[in-house]
């Protein structure tokens, strides 16, 4: 009689897990097909491991010649990318895998090595070692992420005579554009877009720190210039090199249709009259640039049913896996149809039209938009 040792908790749930894997792994082929999926692994790393130059050489190259190169680069590229321990095991192991040498015995100590086994187990090695930076580092980046969710306003925040409606998406664990709301005083409110150079990390660095300056700042000036002017001083006194910021600023009062702007270096405005289409104009430079960069301040004057519509680049540049963009053209045919439409309806289909264009892409960039209606 044979005895089966019994399943336990952590076998369950392995097993389990695997049977969610093949899953996935299932509907992704049938949705993408194998060329689909496989196409999308191969542009990630490309994306990830080549500089644009080498993409541009492997263009110019036969089909046969490119792959080839296009996998010695890869591996170049990821042992380039190793601690100097890791590298040494994974060239170890790649050269015990593809060797041939299966067994050396030495006899007389009665000790054989197996290199397929010994390359087998370095390369685990190194995977094992590079997981566990990943997950120490994802762990810190959900910290990250948390503490930026914990600092976002509400979606849909009261203001008297107005609907409002802010959105903001990260194309990676955390973002590098700030959507802030604020209640300056008992009838001034103020609202936030700014959009920080780069993505990740530290992107959401000087974001947090453009937040807090702003935040800090914001009761101390009735005038957007100064306002500016005071900010920029600071993101330049702090800020880091080849790091900026471009920021649209929003005071509106209760029950006034006037909006101040401050722009600085942000995409312009776009304000929704009935079936029209308005831009405004451009702003000043964007900030932590020029330290005495001057500042203007902007004015718009929504009637009741006009909205100002605010948004980031990642709208009008999010890429499908074709590499075509969203654009301005399709942006402003979409708020074409939303006239007449709710704050919160008119981000929704925004958000809706984008996520559809991109379909399986992978993020490009932050998305971040904020709608503002006037009711009465």
């Amino acid at each position: 009689m044979t005895h089966e040792r019994p399943e336990t908790p952590a076998d369950t749930r392995l097993l389990d897990r695997f049977k969610q894997d093949f899953r996935h792994v299932g509907d992704d082929f049938r949705q993408k097909g194998w060329q689909g999926t496989a196409g999308r692994t191969l542009t990630e790393l490309e994306a990830f491991y080549l500089s644009t130059h080498a993409k541009q050489r492997l263009s110019e190259m036969h089909v046969i010649k490119r792959w080839a190169v296009l996998l010695w680069w890869l591996l170049k590229s990821l042992l380039l990318k190793l601690t100097p321990a890791r590298r040494v095991m994974l060239a170890i192991s790649l050269v015990l895998l593809v060797s041939g040498i299966q067994t050396v015995s030495f006899e007389a100590g009665a000790v054989s090595f197996r290199f397929p086994l010994i390359g087998t187990l370095l390369l685990l090695l190194v995977l094992m070692l590079e997981l566990k930076d990943k997950l120490l580092a994802r762990d810190e980046l959900e910290a990250g992420r948390k503490v930026q969710l914990a600092l976002m306003p509400d979606r849909s925040p009261s203001v008297p005579g107005w609907e409002a409606w802010l959105f903001t998406r990260p194309a990676n664990d955390v973002g590098g554009d700030l959507v802030d709301f604020l209640r300056v005083d008992a009838n001034r409110y103020a609202v936030s877009l700014g959009d920080v150079a780069g993505k990740a990390l530290p992107a959401a660095l000087l974001m947090a720190k453009l937040q807090s300056t702003l935040r800090a700042l914001v009761p101390q000036f009735t005038r957007l210039s100064d306002l500016g002017s005071a900010v920029n001083r600071i993101l330049c006194r702090d800020g880091l090199p080849n790091r900026f910021a471009t920021l649209a600023y929003l005071e509106v009062t209760a029950r006034d249709g006037a909006i101040r702007i401050l722009n600085a270096g942000h995409m312009p405005p776009l304000v929704i009259r009935g079936r029209q289409i308005e831009e405004l104009p451009p702003g000043s430079m964007a900030l932590g640039i020029v330290a005495d960069t001057a500042f203007t301040e902007q004015r718009a004057d929504l009637a009741e049913g006009d909205c100002l519509f605010v948004y980031s680049d990642g709208i009008t540049e999010a890429m499908n896996t074709a590499g075509d963009f969203f654009g301005d053209e399709r942006l402003r045919s979409l708020l074409h149809d939303c006239a007449g439409r709710p704050a919160a309806e008119t981000g929704s289909r925004v958000l809706a039209a984008v996520e559809s264009f991109v379909g399986g892409a992978r993020p490009h960039d932050d998305i971040s938009m904020v709608v503002l209606r006037r009711t009465r």
